[in-house]
Parts: structure tokens; C-alpha cells; sequence
């Protein structure tokens, strides 16, 4: 098997463990609104057995295989995973102080703010249709942020622009280090549950109405979709990583519309449908780009 046969499997592997893990992250934001709790109580709750799921997960590989998976692979990992905290606090205040549609259209911006800094930090230039689609999608999220003003949850629209920022920058840092980085959002979800906790007023103070949604969340849902998404810069750019987290963008809005009825206002609709077709168009362009690359780059029998 050549080099770049090998290069294109790992490639596969790469998106499909992304995308598998883009999809249940679909699934996040109804079960947080399904289980009618206050913000900070479902932060505690969410992240608590998170942080459980990951250590009884992390004991059961060390006992089967007999290999200890380091938790924070070299000190990137630290950055990795306070960057994932940050994430982590914002992405839950926004999804109590903004709607579903607006929180979900801006965290599509963390494939440019991807783009942007790896050019900055890895040396990799983003094209020039790169660049068009940043322009376009910033006009799309300032749409947005503009509607948030007029309604009134400016605030939130901006916390969920720090977890995307957020988001970007833990996924910039594992693809520089190519370490594997998969349990690291996991164990870090320690920090949150005990601010959440705190910040709620101690455990008595807990306030969750239908417990059982958090739980399935918590337990399964957000390991697995982080684990996944953290997983992916070993394998893909950081950019493609990113871009799988648009499929909570394009999912999120429709699962919480057929639950809760909750349409996006028309402003907020419009800048996520341009952002939306922005990236789609811009995605399909860089699939068709790649190809040519490697079709480029192929050896060749010499005739």
C-alpha cells in the first residue's frame, strides 16, 4: 500500500469518526431544553456525568487492553482543554439566553475562525474562496447578532460567539500537536460541573424538572459526540473538523422547532441561511479542490 493510499484511508477514518460524532452532537441542545432545568443547574448535571462517563470509560480501556490512554497528551493538551472548558460555560449560557436558531447559525462561524487560525498559527494560507466565504458568513452572523440586539438576547448571540471562537481555537491546538486528544473535553468537564455547581448554590439547589434527558445526555450524547470531535484533528484539518459541526447547525433548529415550536425570527432565519449555503457551497468547492489535489498528486507509470 503506497503513502498516499494510506494518507487517503486515514483521511476516511477521520471523517467518519467526525461525522458520527457532528450527528449525535444534534442531539444536545433538545435534550438541555427537554430537561427544564436552569442553567447552571443543567451545566453541574451535564458535565458531572460527563466527566463520569469519561473516567468509567478511560478504567474499562486500561483494564481490557492493559495500556493506560494518557488523559493529556503533552502540554498542548492543557491548552486543548481550557479552551474546551471555556467552550463548554458559554455554549450553555447561550442556549438559555438565545434562541436555538441564532445559537446554532453562529457556532457555524467555527469553521472560519478554524481557517483563520491555522493560518496563523500552522502556515496554512486559506484560499482566496476562503476568504469570499468569510466575508459573506461575517454579514451573515452580524444579521444575526443585529436581531439579537432588537430582541433582546444581544448577550446570548455573543456567548455563543465565544464558543465558537472557543471551539476553534481546542480544535487548532489538536491538530498542531496531533496528539490524540479524545478523552481530554471529557475530563474537562470536570472544571464546568463545579462551577455550575458552585454557581447553582451547592447540590440542594440543583433545579432540573425532567432529570432523565440530562442524564441520557450527559451519559451518552456528549461523550460520544466530543470523543469524536476530538478525535477528528488527529486524522483531519482542522477545518474539515469544524465543518461537521454544522450538522448541529442544520439539525438543532429542526429537531427544536418539531418539540418546542420555536421558529427562528426572520432576520435570524435569513443570515443562517446565508451562512448556511455559504459553507455548503464553499465545502463542495474544497471537496472538488482536494480531489484534484490528489488526483495531482498520484504517482504516475511511466508510459
Amino acid at each position: 500500500m503506497t503513502h498516499l493510499s494510506i494518507d487517503a484511508a486515514s483521511h476516511r477514518k477521520g471523517q467518519l469518526i467526525t461525522a458520527f460524532g457532528g450527528l449525535m452532537l444534534t442531539a444536545d441542545i433538545p435534550l438541555i431544553r427537554l430537561s427544564e432545568g436552569d442553567a447552571w443547574s443543567v451545566l453541574a448535571v451535564r458535565s458531572g456525568l460527563t466527566f463520569v462517563t469519561a473516567v468509567i470509560v478511560w478504567l474499562a480501556i486500561r483494564l481490557i487492553t492493559g495500556r493506560s490512554i494518557p488523559i493529556l497528551p503533552g502540554r498542548a493538551a492543557i491548552a486543548v482543554v481550557t479552551f474546551y472548558i471555556l467552550a463548554s460555560i458559554s455554549f450553555m449560557l447561550a442556549v438559555f439566553a438565545t434562541t436555538t436558531a441564532n445559537l446554532v447559525f453562529i457556532l457555524a462561524f467555527t469553521p472560519m475562525f478554524a481557517a483563520l487560525l491555522s493560518w496563523v498559527t500552522l502556515g496554512e494560507r486559506p484560499s482566496t474562496a476562503t476568504f469570499i466565504a468569510m466575508a459573506v458568513m461575517i454579514a451573515g452572523v452580524a444579521l444575526i447578532v443585529a436581531d439579537g440586539l432588537a430582541a433582546g438576547h444581544f448577550l446570548g448571540d455573543l456567548t455563543a460567539l465565544a464558543s465558537a471562537f472557543c471551539l476553534s481555537c481546542a480544535i487548532t491546538v489538536s491538530r498542531r500537536s496531533r496528539a490524540d486528544m479524545g478523552f481530554a473535553p471529557l475530563f474537562s468537564a470536570l472544571v464546568p460541573a463545579i462551577i455550575g455547581l458552585t454557581m447553582a448554590g451547592g447540590p440542594s439547589h440543583i433545579v432540573v424538572e425532567a432529570p432523565w434527558w440530562i442524564v441520557l445526555n450527559g451519559l451518552v450524547v456528549t461523550p460520544l459526540a466530543f470523543w469524536c470531535l476530538a478525535t477528528g484533528p488527529k486524522y483531519i484539518s482542522g477545518p474539515e473538523v469544524a465543518m461537521f459541526y454544522l450538522l448541529e447547525t442544520i439539525f438543532a433548529p429542526v429537531w427544536v422547532w418539531m418539540i418546542f415550536a420555536e421558529e427562528p425570527s426572520r432576520n435570524g432565519l435569513i443570515g443562517g441561511l446565508v451562512m448556511i449555503v455559504t459553507l455548503i457551497v464553499h465545502s463542495l468547492w474544497q471537496l472538488v479542490h482536494n480531489r484534484r489535489m490528489l488526483r495531482t498528486l498520484a504517482p504516475r507509470h511511466p508510459v
